[in-house]
């Protein structure tokens, strides 16, 4: 009986040691150069695959900023349209290697972390492209409530070739300005 325990617990922690390196899609690959201090701030989720996480949420926001261990303090928010009431989730997240690399764990389910990794940033840090761990996460994120046109036709581009089906965003509306979790 006691080897069965110790097969079990050595099988779940390959599992979890797999799972850890496979938090990015195939055909996709962080940001290098990246800052993460030019990162921080506030986001605004422009468009994204729809999960359970976020069903039935508009007006979605990100809020980004270091805590004394210098990992990633992450206040997600948005308001549920069914519910009318607005949501928050809090998560933590950590380098996944190289800080000066884009590729990111975060957990908001205390120690299992899911991939966060920045596929396409522009120069200013005023837009980003973020993958999840496959194919089945993804979100375009800005400074503003609003992106060009031009950075919306070449990010969805670059999540084509990664292999993303772009046709299944949900583009994110932003009317309310009463988010009780934004700075005011």
């Amino acid at each position: 009986m006691h080897k069965w325990w110790i097969t079990i617990i050595m099988i779940g922690f390959t599992l979890v040691i797999v799972a850890a390196c496979s938090s990015i899609p195939p055909n996709a690959h962080p940001v290098k150069k990246f800052d993460l201090n030019r990162y921080l701030g506030a986001w605004y989720e422009i468009a994204r695959l729809d999960s359970r996480f976020e069903k039935d949420l508009n007006n979605v926001s990100a809020q980004y900023s270091l805590n004394t261990d210098g990992n990633v303090v992450v206040l997600n928010s948005g308001y549920n349209t069914v519910k009318k009431e607005w949501v928050k989730a809090d998560g933590l997240a950590k380098f996944r290697g190289n800080q000066s690399e884009a590729a990111l764990k975060v957990s908001f389910f205390g120690p299992f972390y899911s991939g966060y990794n920045v596929v396409a940033l522009d120069t200013n840090y005023r837009y980003a492209l973020v993958a999840g761990k496959d194919l089945n996460y993804l979100w375009i994120l800005s400074r503003d409530k609003t992106i060009p046109e031009d950075v919306k036709t070449n990010y969805l581009k670059i999540a084509q070739e990664i292999g993303y089906n772009t046709s299944k965003l949900i583009w994110v509306k932003h009317e309310r300005k009463d988010n009780p979790f934004l700075p005011q």
